[in-house]
């Protein structure tokens, strides 16, 4: 959902012949929501005629600039990047025209997400009005003198090294922000802005403050930028992380205890990084999990930026199609508690995981197993369309619940393109389901594989899932695994062609066995390349049933072969020689 905001200014020479402010705002273009709206003010300082010149170009290089950053930026970063560039600019102008010089202030607003992000410099000001109450968000920078109190202590193009003030806080609907210069803000005081905000549209109450200044004797130019907050839009990835990296981790917690309401009921998972809970609500008697990070892992920023991603995606994907095999996040525990830690809190659904069925040594039959995977890729369809990579497909995060429903659990590694990078970087996944080319295995031309090449590592894809979905059924179906077991810290062993299902078990069909050979192929140019055409050949099943990928010869399986059976006869031919030499007679 984007922003629903009113936006007014006005903007007045006032006593002066000339007008030395400008103001401006802009919203996101389609594509472009993630980014927020941004508006600004800047006054110009007259000094041979350039302050218009100066505080002009500022806005607009701003305005324009900002939406050119990349959206993975944290905006105070966008921010202080744009504004070093203009400065410079300016800097390098003024050297040129010296004695006459462009300066100006400047205070930019950025409402992205839950967030306002405040720049300031100089003493143009920024006040936000929230339930009555006026709180003023910068600080002017002059000098502490009533007779200078118009002297500068920094203006953008005064030197090359500008020290920008920063301010961020969280958004609430029904702010209202009130950007204006000094022509404004020294004739009235913050008790009469607050009066002046009660029941006015933005535009009428930016009229309204520079009418009021200049009836109160301003003799500067009158400027007035007012945003009010009518609605939010979604949390933003920066929103979350920097939650995330604010808000404690909760103690290790046990059974009985309490948490914001919620009551621990069990520990349902624990990885050495992460606990999962299952918390009730006293009250409505419904069940959560709540996942968060273990007690040590508190001081590491990557691992609570992973955990602020997983939040921020799993939000993201609430409205589309795939939410329907999702676990869904709440944003805050119930009644509208706000979390006195850091933490995730899902929907619990009763039911059980795939790996618990194997566990079980409940061997389903071909058809239901079929049936389990056509759900299981109309979600990772679903994803693949958003851009998501799952990159953790196995039994333990299929959830089949009692409402029929297949879900994919955990999205924690999951591939966003918006990931941090520190976790795009990492080998997740788990070994026994993570396909040969992640391991640095890739098929030659000449079809023999090569193993432990660094630079034929390859990040994963669609097809990524997809192997895995292919080991987790040929799992489901026989309970081996066709690889065999890769433990933790092993690389994937890929030297022979997996044996068909089945052999480990008689009920799978020969077409269903073509199926799985494919999805699990060594070579991925033999594999199936989206969700689509994998659930096709499920759906066609014995009517068309699909070719089975052609065994692999010795030598395409292990390179090495050559020289193995060249020592192997080299060994022969020499211990032939040795014992003519010694034994027979010459």
């Amino acid at each position: 959902m984007a922003f629903d905001l009113d936006i007014g200014y006005v903007s007045l020479a006032g006593s002066k012949e000339k007008n030395e402010d400008f103001c401006g705002a802009m919203l996101p273009l389609p594509g472009l929501e993630g980014m927020g709206a941004i508006a600004a003010v800047a006054d110009g300082v007259s000094s041979g005629g350039c302050g218009q010149e100066a505080a002009q170009t500022t806005v607009i290089s701003l305005l324009r600039d900002y939406y050119g950053t990349p959206e993975t930026w944290d905006t105070t970063v966008a921010l202080d990047r744009i504004v070093a560039a203009q400065n410079a600019w300016l800097c390098g102008i003024n050297r040129r025209r010296h004695p006459a010089m462009g300066l100006c202030t400047l205070t930019v607003l950025v409402l992205r997400g839950q967030t306002y992000s405040v720049a300031h410099v100089g003493d143009s000001r920024c006040y936000l009005v929230r339930q009555g109450a006026t709180t003023a968000l910068t600080h002017d920078h002059v000098v502490d003198h009533p007779d200078l109190k118009h002297q500068l202590l920094r203006a953008v193009g005064a030197e090359e090294r500008l020290v920008v003030d920063y301010l961020q806080g969280d958004l609430q609907v029904g702010d209202v922000f009130v950007l204006v210069t000094d022509g404004v803000h020294g004739e009235l005081r913050e008790s009469k802005l607050r009066t002046l905000v009660q029941g006015q549209g933005a535009q009428a109450l930016s009229q309204t403050l520079a009418d009021a200044a200049l009836k109160a004797g301003s003799r500067d130019n009158v400027t007035a930028l007012v945003v009010r907050v009518l609605g939010l839009s979604d949390a933003s990835l920066q929103d979350e992380d920097r939650v995330a990296q604010v808000l404690p981790i909760p103690p290790r917690l046990k059974t009985g205890q309490g948490i914001d309401g919620l009551v621990v009921v069990d520990v349902v998972a624990d990885n050495g990084v992460n606990l999962i809970y299952q918390v009730l609500d006293p009250d409505s008697g419904r069940r959560y999990a709540l996942k968060t990070l273990h007690l040590q892992r508190a001081h590491d920023r990557q691992e609570r930026a992973m955990l602020a991603h997983e939040a921020w995606l799993s939000k993201r994907m609430r409205d589309s199609r795939v939410a329907a095999h999702l676990v869904r996040l709440h944003d805050a525990p119930p009644k509208g508690v706000s979390p006195s830690a850091f933490y995730l809190l899902y929907d619990w659904h009763a039911g059980q995981t795939w790996q618990q069925m194997i566990d079980r040594q409940h061997r389903i039959d071909p058809e239901q197993a079929v049936a389990l995977a056509g759900q299981c890729l109309k979600a990772l369809g679903y994803l693949h369309r958003q851009g998501v990579i799952h990159r953790d497909v196995k039994p333990s995060n299929l959830h089949q619940g009692e409402d029929g429903v297949l879900r994919l659990l955990d999205l924690g590694v999951a591939l966003s393109g918006r990931e941090p990078s520190d976790m795009r970087a990492l080998h997740a996944g788990t070994p026994s389901y993570v396909n040969p080319e992640q391991w640095g295995f890739r098929m030659s031309a000449g079809s023999s594989l090569a193993a432990d090449d660094e630079s034929a590592v390859q990040l994963p894809t669609a097809q990524s899932d997809l192997f895995a979905l292919g080991v987790t059924l040929y799992q489901l179906l026989t309970h081996k695994l066709p690889y065999g077991e890769v433990l933790p810290y092993q690389v994937g062993r890929y030297y022979r062609d997996p044996t068909p299902p089945s052999r480990h078990n008689p009920q799978v069909p020969i077409w269903l066995d073509h199926v799985l050979q494919k999805a699990v192929a060594r070579d991925q140019r033999c594999r199936f390349e989206t969700a689509e055409e994998f659930l096709l050949a499920l759906q066609r099943g014995a009517s068309r049933p699909i070719t089975a990928p052609p065994a692999t010869p010795l030598l395409a399986r292990d390179p090495s072969t050559v020289w193995k059976l060249s020592f192997g006869l080299s060994t022969l031919l020499n211990a032939l020689l040795v014992y003519w030499l010694l034994f027979l007679p010459k």
